[in-house]
């Protein structure tokens, strides 16, 4: 190895770009192979590396978001559930609402999607530059409940504040204590206006008093949650029970009656 290309390498590793530096012998041997100029060359080499690094700010993205499962806006099945407007979908998928630090509430019945809409709508916002946290309710009441406790309430707002996308799941299948909805409210409060908050709930704005176990409280929430803010509500029949009924496995009232 002559002088030069040790230099080289050390620059390279210098100036953190690691890919250039690995793949070096080949992407020469493709410069040459496609007789590139020198500036055609030096815009190769910076594509590839940023390409790289993109892909891997992605994937560390994807990793601490701490989604469920990978699910993107493309495996959603549009024509299971007409009620919702695609255009409008993939509008919200650009998550310039994110940029603004809005919110957005998918609610509608268990098994309609809105979960697979939550992590699509996260993964997007981690490609485009934004980090997310995912989270379930169910998590949230236990994880707040233990922090009370244990004396770190402020701690844990700050710790579920930090992403730029916080992603609350299956609001509504189980009622908070008064403890851990004025930690919801906590939480909103600090993030109004700065962070976005993607909630999906199975019940419907209306019906929060009842989630929180405090009208009061569900409304301060409310308000700061839906001031700026988009709402989808889903209307449609569970995938699961679709494809059981489609399978057999359940009846319809129809052929119960025969």
């Amino acid at each position: 190895m002559d002088i030069n290309h040790e230099r080289l390498i050390t620059l390279l590793t210098r100036l953190k770009l690691t890919t250039v530096r690995d793949r070096l012998d080949s992407l020469l041997d493709e410069a040459a192979r496609k007789e590139m100029n020198l500036r055609e060359a030096l815009t190769f080499f910076c594509q590839q590396e940023a390409e790289s690094k993109d892909h891997k700010r992605i994937r560390m993205g994807i990793i601490m978001s701490k989604f469920p499962f990978n699910r993107t806006l493309d495996q959603f099945d549009f024509s299971a559930q007409p009620s919702i407007d695609a255009g409008r979908i993939r509008e919200l998928s650009t998550c310039r609402w994110v940029a603004n630090g809005d919110s957005l509430l998918l609610q509608g019945p268990p098994g309609v999607g809105k979960t697979h809409l939550a992590v699509a709508f996260g993964r997007e916002a981690i490609v485009r530059g934004y980090s997310a946290l995912f989270i379930s309710a169910a998590a949230l009441l236990t994880q707040s409940t233990k922090a009370h406790q244990e004396g770190k309430l402020d701690e844990k707002i700050t710790q579920l504040s930090k992403a730029k996308l916080l992603i609350v799941d299956e609001l509504g299948y189980l009622p908070f204590d008064p403890k851990a909805a004025h930690l919801f409210f906590q939480l909103a409060s600090k993030r109004y206006e700065k962070g976005s908050i993607l909630v999906t709930s199975n019940r419907s704005i209306g019906e929060w008093g009842e989630v929180f176990g405090d009208s009061v409280v569900a409304t301060a929430i409310l308000d700061r949650l839906l001031h700026h803010s988009h709402v989808v509500t889903i209307r449609g029949e569970s995938y699961r029970l679709k494809e059981k009924r489609q399978s057999g496995l359940i009846k319809t009232s129809q052929e119960r009656a025969q």
